[in-house]
């Protein structure tokens, strides 16, 4: 049992590292990657006792890194400093983002959502999800928020645009489990459960992590802009925003045509998503993980639809 649960812990933090993330043992127990739930005790306990782990990880001023990489400790702190002067605007655009039409789920995602921002300017991303069959006039009034928030020097990203009845994810790696787990719900609570509940599978990558990290209250959006919305909702629920919605996608799709069929691309865009990850950030972690997985002598990621293998 214990050497199962050190490989967990190795495992976990050796998927930070791909990331230069310095883990508090907090975080590597809520993320921790294994077959099986464990309580958090049993993660301090064997970061402290185990002789395994201590000649292979670091363990210092409450942070765990690879042993080597003692610089992420400095890091992590230069960027939590960095997260705190993001986060407020993260926040503050989410609620933004929340009264477009159609929106009915605000997560923040990407590296501030687990508090490891490059920098003060760091993107805010998004995950939006919205009203079936109005996805991308969705994305068109995100559009809007993003070039406004550009001329304050703010860089917002809602690069994923998901319809409410298509909240079941397709690629089930231990990089998508992490984007599940790891985004931070700020408006649309009972939507988020929702996809965390049709997303099931996520808890066979990392079984600790069935709740919220950096829980946030959801804050209301104002009556003035809830009724502004609903307005704008029923203007564009007829054909007129059919005929709209059509327009856009085609629009848009033959704009981002040569993106998507470029061999690197991880783009998805339909009728029901628009994911605009035309660079697949996804596949290069992995690559880079498995590299550090065999390293230690650890098996690597199996195919995805398979899960992680046991020890």
């Amino acid at each position: 049992m214990q050497h199962r649960l050190e490989e967990a812990v190795l495992r976990t933090v050796l998927y930070a590292d791909v990331f230069s993330f310095a883990l508090t043992p907090a975080e590597i127990h809520h993320f921790l990657i294994h077959d099986r739930p464990t309580d958090a005790a049993a993660i301090e306990e064997i970061l402290i006792s185990s002789a395994r782990l201590r000649a292979l990880l670091h363990y210092e001023s409450g942070y765990v890194t690879a042993q080597g990489r003692l610089e992420l400790i400095a890091r992590r702190l230069e960027r939590e400093r960095a997260a705190q002067v993001l986060w407020p605007l993260a926040q503050q655009y989410g609620v933004w983002l929340a009264r477009l039409p159609f929106v009915r789920m605000v997560a923040l995602t990407g590296a501030l959502a687990v508090r490891n921002p490059s920098g003060q300017r760091d993107d805010l991303d998004y995950l939006l999800i919205v009203l079936p069959r109005r996805v991308w006039l969705a994305r068109a009034f995100s559009i809007l928020l993003v070039r406004l928030a550009r001329r304050r020097g703010i860089e917002i990203c809602p690069n994923y645009v998901l319809a409410a009845n298509m909240l079941t994810q397709q690629r089930q790696d231990i990089f998508v489990a992490h984007e599940v787990a790891q985004m931070v719900p700020l408006y649309g609570h009972d939507l988020y459960w929702r996809l965390r509940a049709e997303n099931a599978w996520v808890s066979a990558h990392l079984p600790n992590a069935s709740g919220v990290f950096y829980m946030e209250p959801e804050r209301p959006t104002g009556r003035v802009w809830r009724t502004l919305k609903r307005l704008l909702e029923w203007m564009l629920s007829g054909r007129l925003g059919d005929w709209l919605e059509g327009w856009e996608r085609r629009r848009k799709l033959r704009r981002f045509m040569p993106d998507i069929q470029r061999a690197s691309s991880a783009a998805q865009l339909d009728e029901h998503q628009i994911k605009g990850h035309f660079n697949d950030h996804g596949r290069r972690v992995l690559q880079q993980y498995d590299e550090r997985l065999r390293r230690h002598k650890l098996t690597p990621q199996p195919d995805p639809i398979l899960g992680i293998p046991g020890d």
